[in-house]
Formats: structure tokens, C-alpha cells, sequence
């Protein structure tokens, strides 16, 4: 349970869904963790949570579009633990509307949060590496959605995608100062969480011309839940990943490789 021992990371996003998963999974394995998110409640519940496994966190809210904010959080985790080492960006938000009825101004603010906020994170965090001479890893959460072509969640999707390239580009620059920029692809999700569970549920029920039944189509049988994803982030959080950089590792029950037309699970 030592793999990121000394090591310390900011998770931003840190829901009670995948990125507070995250958050635990990486202090589990030894690392102090601050936790952001737009919500104040949000984040100090995923801080305290580590905590209250005796591990090391703090908690910060704002907004990943704000380059303020990203800076604060460099601050804080620098002059709590004297430097950073890893970066899960994974703020998001969900709005699934299509490109004939998703208002421009919610696509752009879609866009801001998930390319915006990583681009505004992982710059204030390869600076301090870089000044600090600290290697690190950067670590992009992507998604299903970002490798194939989901009807009606065209921001998201769009997001997403934007990501794959922005984690190569990085990744290119950055290899200089010794710095790992990787993507990592969940796919649609199980909480474990129960309000996670209902933000969910109540996100499915709502009407829609596409909808979709993604436990049903996936070649292992069942949604992922966030647990199945701690496994992969710590890899590429710690020095086993010391060669793997400008990729992405993914975890989707085999959504991805799938051929269209093939039933996982047919009738005999």
C-alpha cells in the first residue's frame, strides 16, 4: 500500500463518483491529496473521507475555468507538502443535448470546463514540477464518448475528445523536464454512492431521443463502478509508469473493441 508514498497529487472534480474514487484510491496508496471542486461541501467530503482512513488531505472549492483558482491550489498543496507530483484532471459537468438543441452559450461553458480546466491545471502544475525539478504525472480523465460518436451529447463528447490530442501535445512538451502526460478512458459508470447513484438515475429518467442501454451492450456484463478504475490511475500516478507517456489506458469492459452489430451475450 506504498506505491505513491511522498508523493502528492490534486484531484480536481472530486465527486463522490469517479473523482473521489480516485482521490481515496491514490491516498490509500500513500499520497497526500488535495481535493477541489466547484462545490466547498463536495470537496471536504472527499478530504475528509481520506482522512478518516488516516490518510493525508485537504480540501479546496472553485472553478477549474479560473486560472486563479488552479493557481491557489498549487500554492496549497505546495506549502502544505512542498511540491506536486500528480494531476488527475477530472472536473466535468454532464449536460447531454445534441447540436440542434444545446443552447451555444452552455456548449462553450461545456468546452471551458473540460478543456479549459485542464489546460488551466496542468499549466499551473507543470510550472511548480518544473520549477521545483520534481517529475511528475499528468493524468487526463477522457471517456467512451471521446473515441466514438454519442448521439445527443455533443459538448461532452467534443470535451472529451479534445482531451486525447491535448494529452499528446502535452506530453511532447513537457517529456523534456521528465514530465508523464497520460489519458485514461472510463466509460458509462455504476456508483457506489448512493447520491451519486441518484444524480444518475434521475439523469437516465430524464427524456431523450437516444437512449441507451450500456450495461446491457458491454462484452463483460456489467457497468464498471469507480472502484475499477483506482487500479489503472495508480499506475499511471506511479514510477511503474516511468516509460508510458503521450497514451491512454482504458477501462470500459471492452465498450471500445466492440464491433457494432454483435450481441455480447446471446441466447443459446
Amino acid at each position: 500500500m506504498n506505491r505513491l508514498r511522498d508523493k502528492v497529487a490534486i484531484v480536481t472534480g472530486a465527486s463522490p463518483n469517479i473523482g473521489g474514487t480516485l482521490a481515496a484510491g491514490l491516498a490509500a496508496e500513500g499520497a497526500r491529496v488535495l481535493c477541489t471542486d466547484l462545490s466547498k461541501d463536495v470537496a471536504e467530503a472527499a478530504a475528509a473521507r481520506i482522512r478518516d482512513r488516516g490518510g493525508y488531505a485537504l480540501a479546496l472549492a472553485g472553478d477549474v475555468t479560473d486560472p486563479a483558482h488552479a493557481d491557489e491550489a498549487v500554492a496549497m498543496a505546495v506549502d502544505a507538502w512542498g511540491g506536486i507530483d500528480v494531476l488527475v484532471n477530472n472536473a466535468v459537468f454532464f449536460q447531454q443535448q445534441g447540436v440542434l438543441d444545446m443552447p451555444y452559450d452552455d456548449y462553450r461553458r461545456q468546452l471551458e470546463v473540460i478543456l479549459g480546466g485542464s489546460f488551466l491545471f496542468t499549466r499551473a502544475v507543470a510550472r511548480s514540477m518544473i520549477e521545483r525539478g520534481r517529475e511528475g504525472s499528468i493524468i487526463n480523465v477522457l471517456s467512451t464518448a471521446a473515441w466514438q460518436g454519442q448521439p445527443g451529447n455533443v459538448g461532452y463528447s467534443t470535451g472529451k475528445s479534445g482531451l486525447i490530442n491535448f494529452t499528446r501535445s502535452v506530453a511532447m512538451e513537457l517529456a523534456r523536464h521528465g514530465i508523464r502526460v497520460n489519458g485514461f478512458t472510463p466509460t458509462a459508470t455504476a456508483p457506489t454512492d448512493p447520491e451519486a447513484r441518484r444524480a444518475m438515475e434521475d439523469l437516465l429518467a430524464r427524456p431523450s431521443t437516444y437512449r441507451n442501454d450500456f450495461a446491457a451492450q458491454l462484452p463483460l456484463g456489467r457497468l464498471p463502478t469507480p472502484d475499477d478504475y483506482v487500479g489503472a490511475v495508480v499506475y499511471l500516478a506511479s514510477d511503474e509508469s516511468a516509460m508510458v507517456t503521450g497514451t491512454n489506458i482504458t477501462v470500459d469492459a471492452g465498450a471500445t473493441a466492440k464491433y457494432w452489430p454483435w450481441t455480447p451475450h446471446p441466447e443459446a
